[in-house]
């Protein structure tokens, strides 16, 4: 199909983007709004997304009636003279119109993931004992530096961290901020790294592992959970390494949703109503990301891999310290280690990785 031909699949959800656009905009100058500061921020980066969409496709259409003017002023034929400049101006609006509509369909397949401007971010040390836990917590270390370089605000919601060589076992994270959602998402995964490790006396290469899932924070509008009737509260004292109470208060909260299954427990700090706050965000978080997941299964069951799933039980990045490369196994392209790392500049991985999904679905417009 030629890009400067839309289906009524595509130019009704263009429509409806547009209207969306507009409610956001009436939102935003609304008094009662403008007083909450966190619904400002999440309505300015839902309409930010959609701006590129909903702009270049009045552009678009701006472009394309110019055409059919100068269509029409060459078939009329009436002034010579007009007609040749209509005939010398119709190719250049022509060509402008079809790379418009070109940047505007880029921009549609992605214009939900961009609207998403939280995620909570779990990692957890894999194989590899003790190097396990130094590696998650280096790989912490890349996105928190990450994060503060694209201005997201990045808050510690759990550390457990492994004492014993200044490791962590488990980090539960909330970053927020515009396109976090559409880069991170693809962190979800195994990440193994092949390095010698700090505790290795012998020089010896090691292969450790950490997973990583992320998950897009609803608001209250995309999921609902009754918290009364659905939910299950254990609060109990907080536990430390070897299971010995390391608070005498019980201040650790314990939730679980009864329809799923889902269970969370944190005990970040000695706060009862603050560990309770937290761990209904990660709740919601994993209960919107089930439904979620169920939702695009039935919409595209033929799918082999959906980004950002959380799923992870599946490798996707090699970290290789000796040969200072970054391999990622969803695209055909190596990565200079001491970028990616030594930086924390994952812009290039993440381009490349945006390219290779806008691409895959363009297609299936």
């Amino acid at each position: 199909m030629p890009e400067g031909v839309l289906t009524d699949r595509v130019r009704e959800k263009l429509d409806a983007l547009s209207a969306q656009y507009a409610e956001l905009a009436r939102q935003l100058e609304d008094p009662g709004v403008l007083s909450d500061h966190r619904q400002v921020r999440d309505l300015s980066i839902r309409r930010a997304a959609l701006a590129p969409v909903v702009e270049g496709y009045q552009r678009y259409i701006r472009l394309r009636h110019e055409a059919e003017d100068l269509r029409r002023t060459i078939a009329a034929g009436e002034d010579a003279e007009l007609v040749a400049l209509a005939r010398d101006e119709l190719p250049d609006v022509e060509a402008k119109a079809e790379q418009t509509i070109a940047g505007v369909k880029s921009a549609l397949v992605s214009s939900d993931d961009r609207q998403v401007g939280s995620v909570i971010l779990e990692i957890r040390a894999g194989t590899g004992g003790d190097e396990a836990g130094l590696w998650a917590r280096d790989l912490l270390d890349v996105y928190r530096r990450y994060a503060a370089a694209k201005g997201w605000t990045f808050e510690d919601m759990e550390i457990v961290a492994d004492p014993s060589v200044g490791g962590i076992r488990h980090a539960v994270i909330n970053l927020r901020g515009e396109g976090v959602w559409q880069e991170l998402a693809f962190e979800a995964g195994v990440h193994s790294v092949k390095r010698v490790p700090a505790t290795e006396t012998q020089g010896r290469i090691h292969t450790s592992t950490c997973t990583v899932a992320v998950l897009p924070e609803p608001t209250e509008v995309q999921v609902h959970i009754d918290w009364a009737r659905d939910v299950v509260e254990h609060v109990t004292t907080a536990q430390g390494p070897g299971g010995q109470n390391v608070n005498k208060v019980a201040t650790a909260v314990h939730l679980v949703h009864t329809p799923t299954g889902v269970e969370v427990r944190m005990q970040e700090t000695k706060s009862q109503s603050q560990n309770r706050e937290k761990a209904r965000r990660l709740l919601a978080a994993r209960v919107y990301d089930i439904q979620r997941q169920r939702a695009e299964a039935e919409r595209a069951a033929e799918r082999k891999g959906q980004i950002g799933t959380g799923q992870r039980s599946e490798k996707i990045r090699t970290y290789r310290y000796q040969d200072n490369i970054v391999s990622d196994e969803r695209v055909d392209v190596k990565f200079n280690k001491t970028q990616i790392l030594d930086r924390a500049d994952l812009e290039p991985l993440f381009a490349a990785l945006i390219a290779q999904e806008t691409a895959r679905r363009l297609a299936e417009l």
